[in-house]
């Protein structure tokens, strides 16, 4: 890959020069983010997955008229006229059960027994359900009719060979594997799950279960990072903590194998940031610092055909840039939708968002009663006000906020 940067400076101790749109990174994304390629995996391992080729029934399904009802096949038309003043009496000449069919015609004034989900037998074409039947010595007295084709499941009813059940593109659920079972289809045709590369950074942040320092941290962002890839479709390549050791950087960011890398922490200007250098240096960092809140120091480049999001330290910054950007970029390469995954609910704003013009902001809310308020705390750190807020909402880069009784869409936690 050309290298597009025509030179790399160190942005390290000096701030940053200037801050890209939110929609100008936006549109990068979605230009870079390219569809990965298919691979075949097993049906019990397809649900979730993308489809990447439609599903076309290799049969009919079911492929026999079948039982709708335990109780016996005849023909419909000889049941007419049958009452409680006029009942009918037939012989029950067999039996047809699930997978053990009635073998042989059956006469037009006889009765076989049947279980649901049984062939109906060839010279037959209604099942009257048992509770209108009375079976004494190998005959059956019936008190109502049944119309022909009553209580039978035609051949092709469910599915017909040859037309197209699933389209390319579908996020499979529980009920279409299903369906794919019921074709007898064994694996599936699916979009490559985008593999992606945690990289948590500073000296600080150690292992939860380590004996902890003075002033140390916990590393937070990389199990929450690990739950937010599941969640768009993507699977864990490689989970490490570097440090501020710039050649394990490195290393960890030309490694092959990722189609998408997660930095956390390092990627604003201070003197142990290595990573927006290093990406610059290896590839292209055109986008590095972002005009939003949280967030701002926010950067996106790639090595060769991996994506790299670089994710402030701070959790809830992390969160942010993760759910506009990173995750945006694995759900396309895997083949599913841009938008956002969460659920949303209209809201009346009961007490004023306060932004400011130039900038999107993403503002943690809770809901009150019938409306929605923002967290008193706003402080990029605290990332236990993720987990008392209920969602969020966003504020465009030309508004101030919204005042009390303003209409706004809240974007729910999961």
């Amino acid at each position: 890959m050309e290298k597009t940067t025509p030179s790399v400076s160190d942005v390290r101790m000096h701030g940053f020069r200037r801050r890209s749109e939110v929609p100008a990174v936006l549109e990068w994304i979605d230009r870079h983010a390219s569809r990965l390629g298919v691979e075949t995996v097993a049906l019990n391992a397809a649900s979730g997955r993308v489809l990447a080729r439609d599903i076309v029934a290799p049969l009919d399904v079911p492929d026999f008229d079948r039982s709708a009802m335990d109780g016996y096949a005849l023909r419909g038309e000889a049941t007419s006229g049958a009452s409680e003043y006029n009942v009918l009496s037939f012989p029950v000449r067999g039996q047809a059960l699930p997978g053990q069919p009635h073998i042989g015609d059956v006469p037009a004034h006889a009765a076989i027994r049947i279980m649901t989900g049984a062939p109906v037998p060839s010279g037959t074409d209604a099942v009257l359900p048992v509770e209108y039947t009375t079976e004494t010595d190998g005959e059956i007295a019936i008190t109502r009719p049944v119309a022909p084709g009553q209580n039978v499941g035609r051949r092709g009813e469910d599915i017909q060979k040859g037309k197209t059940i699933l389209s390319a593109g579908r996020r499979l659920r529980a009920q279409d594997v299903g369906v794919i079972g019921s074709l007898g289809l064994q694996e599936v045709p699916v979009i490559a799950q985008p593999r992606t590369r945690v990289l948590a950074t500073g000296n600080e942040v150690i292992a939860p279960g380590m004996n902890k320092g003075p002033y140390q941290i916990f590393d937070a962002n990389s199990y929450m990072l690990r739950g937010l890839v599941a969640r768009d479709g993507g699977s864990i390549e490689t989970q490490l903590r570097l440090g501020d050791d710039p050649e394990r950087i490195r290393s960890a960011l030309v490694a092959s194998g990722a189609d998408v890398i997660l930095v956390s922490g390092g990627s604003s200007v201070g003197s142990e940031d290595y990573a927006p250098q290093l990406i610059a240096e290896l590839g292209e960092l055109p986008i590095h610092g972002v005009a939003m809140r949280p967030s701002s120091p926010a950067g996106i480049g790639r090595i060769g055909d991996a994506l790299i999001f670089l994710l402030p330290g701070n959790p809830v910054s992390c969160l942010c840039a993760y759910d506009f950007f990173a995750g945006r970029a694995i759900r396309l390469r895997g083949g599913r939708s841009p938008d956002w995954p969460h659920r949303t609910r209209t809201c009346r704003v009961l007490r004023k968002i306060v932004s400011a013009i130039g900038r999107v902001d993403y503002c943690r809310v809770r809901l009150v009663d019938d409306g929605v308020e923002p967290l008193a705390l706003a402080g990029a750190s605290i990332l236990s006000s993720t987990t008392r807020a209920d969602g969020f909402v966003i504020v465009p880069a030309e508004s101030e906020g919204y005042g009390a009784d303003a209409e706004v869409t809240v974007f729910l936690y999961e």
